[in-house]
């Protein structure tokens, strides 16, 4: 079997680094290698939430789905070969565009490294089936994780079917610490796992509160697990590792980006029973997770605050214009898992933000589409950068990037050198 370029030793080899029941062993079953290894490629080649692999992986499998992309051929022949019962119409036009995302990814030395990296620091990669899957997350239907990095212990991570995910605003007041001290230490002692996103703020003293209780917390990032972010969170982080678990669906070394903060919002959000918001401003990122909450029919809470706070306005929308269930103590928190659901609109507040509350668009100008947020991410404010990189940095067509770079120019975000494209100056 080869894989990528790659004999069966090797790729047994590097897939037994990051599966834990296979470590100690010197070889690994041809087919779950394959499994695992290919994995990982589409973790290295697909953006988080990428639809259109989700369904080709869903249809021929990993391994099959990234031979199918490393040959050449038109897309109408490789969709062809799902079928056409589910298929949306239109897909093979879809899987076009993809192909140009996916194809300037596609380098066996990548995956090499990160798999490599990954066993360095002991990270493992999960794989929908895993006892340690989080179920919640197939919830997202196609665009569900293809697999999941994590570090840290096995029951953390497969306590996520228990588990209420705490989060809110970065910029918190000393009353949003103070709740979400005492909601994380209560939901402790009634047995449930604490979901955040680790940033500062909410996220970090729910996180902080659950280790002191002595109980479990798992923190989702927007890159690798080897990359700790935010990087003053370093301390606390290495705590959820060995007490909980790190999770992220990026391979080791990837960058935390704007687009990434939208998509690991996600995974908190189903991988949770239920979502609460402890303090939120008006346009608080943290809008943002409780509007996938609701969408994938999650129950959601918001704590009220005082009504001359900024940093409860957030909270106040979703219980007045959202149907968010008002909530004042971990009992009522406790109380909203189970079949009560909340209905909400899906163009929900708060989806042009990043998980640690900074705005994704600039101010006054409108918000940036997806596509712009994530080419913005890929560009750099001192070299210069051709459209054929960012592309590849962003997993991006070429016809994407020049479309989204066009509306930055306009917007005064980006500068065309002669040598590429780079942030302009602020």
């Amino acid at each position: 079997m080869t894989l990528f370029g790659l004999d069966e030793v090797a790729v047994a080899g590097l897939a037994a680094g990051v599966r834990p029941s296979h470590a100690p062993r010197a070889r690994m079953e041809p087919c779950l290698a394959g499994e695992v290894f290919a994995r990982a490629a589409w973790t290295c080649i697909a953006e988080p939430g990428d639809g259109t692999a989700g369904m080709l992986v869903d249809r021929l499998g990993a391994g099959a789905a990234l031979a199918a992309v490393l040959e050449p051929g038109s897309p109408v022949r490789l969709a062809a070969q799902l079928g056409d019962t589910g298929v949306p119409e239109g897909f093979a036009e879809e899987l076009g565009q993809a192909l140009q995302r996916w194809r300037p990814r596609l380098s066996s030395g990548d995956v090499t490294r990160c798999l490599q990296q990954a066993a360095r620091v002991g990270a493992r990669l999960a794989l929908p089936g895993d006892a340690v899957w989080p179920g919640g997350v197939d919830d997202l239907g196609r665009n569900a994780p293809l697999a999941l990095w994590w570090r840290g212990t096995a029951p953390a991570l497969a306590s996520l079917a228990n588990s209420i995910a705490l989060v809110g605003a970065r910029a918190a007041t000393g009353y949003g610490e103070h709740i979400a001290m005492e909601s994380s230490a209560g939901l402790v002692d009634r047995g449930f796992t604490i979901v955040s996103g680790a940033a500062y703020g909410i996220d970090g003293m729910a996180h902080r509160a659950a280790l002191a209780s002595s109980g479990l917390t798992v923190a989702f990032l927007a890159g690798g697990v080897d990359r700790f972010y935010p990087s003053g969170h370093d301390a606390l982080l290495g705590r959820i590792v060995a007490d909980g678990a790190v999770v992220s669906e990026l391979p080791c070394g990837a960058a935390p980006t704007k687009w990434r903060f939208l998509q690991r919002n996600r995974l908190i959000a189903a991988s949770s029973a239920a979502t609460i918001v402890l303090e939120a401003g008006w346009r608080s990122g943290s809008l943002n997770t409780a509007g996938h909450a609701a969408a994938l029919g999650r129950p959601l809470g918001a704590v009220p605050g005082p009504v001359t706070s900024p940093t409860s306005a957030g909270c106040h929308r979703l219980i007045r214009e959202y149907d968010a269930v008002c909530v004042t103590t971990a009992a009522e928190m406790a109380e909203l898992v189970g079949d009560r659901v909340v209905q909400v609109p899906l163009d929900f507040p708060g989806d042009s933000e990043t998980g640690d509350g900074a705005r994704g668009g600039a101010p006054g100008r409108g918000e940036r589409t997806s596509d712009q947020i994530r080419v913005f991410d890929a560009l750099s404010a001192r070299s210069p950068r051709t459209v054929h990189d960012v592309a590849r940095r962003a997993g991006l067509s070429v016809a994407a990037v020049q479309g989204a770079l066009g509306g930055l120019d306009l917007e005064g975000a980006a500068r065309e050198r002669e040598t590429g494209w780079v942030r302009a100056s602020t």
